[in-house]
């Protein structure tokens, strides 16, 4: 009898199947619960699945998830886990894993096992990766080679500038100064970070966020209008389109989905010959893209407010956010005061955007 034989030795299933995605996020989540000890308790209190989430992303097997899908695969599998427990789920995730990524699998519960500042594996902690490598039916070779894989992937990406060379987005001026310059062509920003603060960009499709380790978050999501939409906001008038665009589609989509508990508490019209825009604020309970971390070293998401200003320029739809977090105890001020603190950012950050 081992210590984890109730995972790795439960002969309890589930209903439902896993894709090989699936699987490897599956010995993610079941890892990080052991690791966490919130398999004596409720289980997902004690997880932050947003950093597991951006973990993940990482992995070149999540390449077609977005970053929405990939927070939205981690949290289900949480909810498994605290229905059906860990035995249960490791299971289907052994059922759904293939030959071609199995040392993903592995590499999975390694990474989430690595101690980040001195990068190795402490002693407490072989003893699951041990009985991981059984289950997945790995030989010490190929075990013993993930694990310098993934600390060498690791120091790479410390050693790496905060932004891929590489990237063709990033461009510079002739001051040598780093810009970011949409796929599309429709938009360049200079880039709000700082390298030293953990200052880094994700984007996607009609996406860019710009974000640090000091809760700084800075979002442009930018849509292509067909003349059928143009059409819809000559006869319905921008108020209307863009309150329906943004209240009605993107906050549920984009923010509830992830946030049950968000509400839109605040929003505001403004026209004028200069500016024409739709803004709103949405309350984020436990909702921020940072974690306050407690003393047992589980992580546990801020609240935070997040704006959202939407505009239409040149037959694009923007929408541009940002958000403040607050510590636990922290009391934020009025709502008005924190709408137009939020909304003046958004505003000076879209004084800095060249539109084409």
């Amino acid at each position: 009898m081992t210590k984890y034989d109730y995972i790795f030795k439960s002969k309890e299933g589930i209903k439902e199947s896993l894709n090989e995605e699936e699987a490897v996020a599956a010995i993610a989540v079941i890892t990080t619960i052991v690791d966490s000890g919130s398999e004596n308790d409720s289980g997902s209190e004690n997880i932050d699945a947003e950093s597991l989430a951006d973990i993940l992303w990482e992995f070149e097997i999540f390449d077609e998830y977005s970053e929405e899908e990939m927070l939205e695969t981690v949290d289900r599998l949480i909810e498994i886990a605290e229905d059906v427990g860990l035995g249960s789920l490791f299971n289907a995730a052994l059922a759904g894993i293939s030959d071609e990524v199995v040392l993903d699998g592995f590499a999975a519960g390694v990474i989430m096992l690595l101690d980040a500042e001195d990068l190795i594996i402490r002693a407490d902690k072989k003893i699951f990766l041990k009985q991981l490598q059984i289950a997945l039916e790995l030989e010490d070779e190929e075990s013993e080679e993930i694990i310098k894989e993934v600390i060498a992937a690791i120091i790479a990406g410390d050693e790496e500038e905060y932004l891929d060379e590489e990237y063709e987005a990033v461009i510079l001026n002739e001051a040598g100064e780093q810009f970011y310059q949409s796929p599309l062509g429709n938009f360049t920003v200079p880039i709000p970070l700082d390298s030293e603060q953990g200052g880094k960009i994700q984007s996607e499709e009609g996406m860019v966020s710009f974000s640090d380790d000091l809760g700084t978050l800075l979002r442009i999501d930018y849509y292509l209008l067909s003349l059928e939409q143009i059409d819809d906001i000559e006869s319905q008038g921008d108020e209307t389109y863009l309150h329906k665009i943004l209240v009605d589609k993107y906050v549920p989509q984009a923010i509830i989905s992830n946030v049950p508990n968000a509400e839109v508490k605040y929003t505001e019209y403004l026209q004028d010959p200069l500016e024409r825009y739709y803004y709103v604020l949405v309350d984020m309970p436990q909702g921020s893209t940072i974690s306050q971390h407690e003393t047992n070293g589980s992580g546990m998401r801020l609240d935070a407010y997040r704006g959202l200003l939407s505009f239409i320029n040149n037959e694009c739809l923007y929408i541009v956010s940002s958000q403040i977090s607050f510590l636990n105890g922290e009391t934020p001020g009025s709502i008005k005061e924190e709408a137009e603190k939020i909304k003046q950012t958004i505003l000076d950050f879209i004084g800095t955007i060249e539109f084409t």
